[in-house]
């Protein structure tokens, strides 16, 4: 009866042994299915607790490996005098919905706001993030969204950190590619290496800028989309985010949607916009476009209704 009950134990741990393997693979080959995000669109309301978080819903998963469908991971750069928990809490969990592995730098840091740094510093800075976003997911290249300056020192990334090899995708939302106005002509302190703090390098006489414009901005390799407002109330024109040159895509929101006065903040949180980057991030993206009124700083008012595809996964 001993004898009996011991091999009866033994087949019941070998039954359980490989039916845990079964499920073990199964899941490991296919990766279990994500549970939806809350994706906000009010600025205002988002962005004053999202300054107290580490990291935006969504991101910055290091062991999360990039699917076929999206093959690249998205590198959310937030722009100046913010951070990482308050620039992206809409495009952290939107993008994670739609299936990416999405992950947030904070760079440029002074206390808890960043972008402070000369924009050279904080490409380097970038390039580091790309490195170790690379080894984690074991993707061979990235895609950058980056909001104001998240928008424009990446494009110093690219050209001038060979970042365009490792880039296959550059959106800006708000960017300066050109210089915006207000302070042309003056002198401003330096810091070291010669480089004047970031806020100084968006003036078009800027060392950085005319370094960017000189010999053309886009580098090969690496496809750029510029999404920029009318309604722009920092970067003044708001023409200074288009980029006219081979590989670029130049998107003014108020030309596709009348309906939208976003302003330089609720242009990250602006379902409208949404839409092109995801397009952007994945030509296949098919949805339509339909237009949400969106308004500065506080964006979509609570209660209107989202369109379906940005507010949620696809239909699979």
């Amino acid at each position: 009866m001993g004898t009996f009950n011991r091999r009866f134990a033994t087949s019941v741990l070998a039954l359980c042994l490989t039916v845990a393997g079964a499920l073990w693979s199964t899941g490991t080959a296919a990766a279990a299915p994500r549970t939806p995000l809350h994706v906000p669109y009010n600025f205002l309301v988002d962005a004053i607790p999202g300054s107290f978080a580490d990291t935006p819903p969504g991101t910055n998963n290091w062991r999360c490996k990039p699917s076929k469908a999206h093959p690249e991971p998205v590198i959310l750069v937030h722009g100046f005098v913010a951070s990482r928990g308050n620039n992206w809490q809409t495009y952290g969990p939107l993008l994670f919905n739609h299936g990416y592995c999405v992950f947030a730098i904070n760079y440029g840091g002074l206390g808890f706001t960043g972008g402070w740094a000369a924009m050279e510093h904080s490409a380097r800075e970038l390039g580091a993030f790309v490195d170790r976003v690379l080894h984690a997911t074991g993707a061979k290249k990235v895609a950058l969204l980056g909001h104001s300056e998240g928008a424009t020192m990446p494009l110093g990334y690219l050209k001038f950190e060979q970042g365009n090899k490792k880039v296959s995708t550059m959106i800006g939302l708000a960017g300066v590619a050109h210089g915006w106005g207000g302070f042309d002509g003056v002198a401003f302190p330096q810091i070291g290496g010669g480089y004047e703090p970031a806020m100084f390098e968006l003036m078009p006489t800027s060392a950085f800028i005319q370094r960017l414009n000189r010999g053309g901005i886009t580098q090969p390799g690496t496809r750029y989309t510029q999404i920029v407002t009318r309604y722009d109330d920092v970067v003044v024109p708001y023409t200074s985010g288009i980029i006219n040159e081979p590989g670029a895509v130049n998107i003014t929101i108020q030309d596709r949607c009348s309906n939208d006065f976003s302003d330089h903040l609720s242009i990250v949180s602006n379902p409208n916009v949404a839409h092109f980057v995801l397009k952007a991030l994945d030509p296949s993206y098919d949805l339509p476009l339909r237009c949400t009124p969106v308004y500065p700083v506080f964006g979509v008012m609570p209660g209107t209704p989202i369109p379906p595809g940005i507010s949620a996964p696809l239909p699979s």
